[in-house]
């Protein structure tokens, strides 16, 4: 599958959370067919990306709970990545705390979807919000790294600021809240240095 098929089966997903939400701000409990014509798109493609409405408007409501890129980082003029990639690590680790019972069901739910055999294996069974939070963090230092290291720290970082590191840090490893951060931070500022040193 080509990269620009794959972005724009993220698009598309994208869009369905959106129009979901734009429905539910003005005042609707929308159906599944109203989702799927405010995306543009026909029924048959919604139920490409998401089992039934119960689902589409659970993510959609975790959905309105992760910042843009632009908007998390407005008015931020500091170009130090660690910095940067700190104040994202804590700001989402507040939002994953804060939310953490359903992210935890929306995890699940990707896992089973992503096993099941009827599911088309190129449309994505998650939403990549991270990836463009982490690419507006290291904007400003992108100079530093080598195009191979930028996209290996990239690709690292979207495994260590998220849900998947709560379940690792809190139940296989044990450790506490602010044992995980302190962790989080270290793994940061190794794997920036890492990608410089190339």
């Amino acid at each position: 599958m080509s990269q620009g098929r794959a972005n724009q089966r993220l698009r598309t997903r994208k869009d369905l959370l959106e129009a979901a939400n734009r429905l539910m701000r003005e005042g609707k409990r929308p159906t599944f067919e109203e989702v799927a014509e405010a995306a543009l798109v026909s029924r048959a493609t919604a139920y490409r990306y998401f089992p039934g409405l119960e689902a589409l408007m659970f993510e959609a409501g975790l959905d309105v709970a992760m910042p843009t890129p632009e908007a998390f980082f407005e008015g931020d003029t500091t170009t130090d990545p660690v910095v940067r990639l700190e104040r994202l690590e804590a700001a989402l680790f507040r939002m994953i705390a804060e939310n953490e019972a359903p992210m935890r069901m929306l995890l699940a739910r990707s896992l089973q979807r992503s096993v099941d055999p009827d599911h088309d294996p190129a449309v994505p069974v998650r939403q990549n919000r991270r990836r463009g939070l982490i690419a507006e963090a290291l904007a400003p230092a992108r100079g530093q790294f080598g195009a191979a290291e930028f996209d290996t720290l990239s690709k690292a970082l979207v495994l260590l600021l998220g849900i998947e590191a709560e379940v690792a840090f809190k139940d296989v490893m044990r450790v506490d809240a602010a044992e995980a951060a302190r962790i989080r931070r270290w793994m940061i500022r190794a794997l920036v240095e890492a990608a410089r040193s190339r």
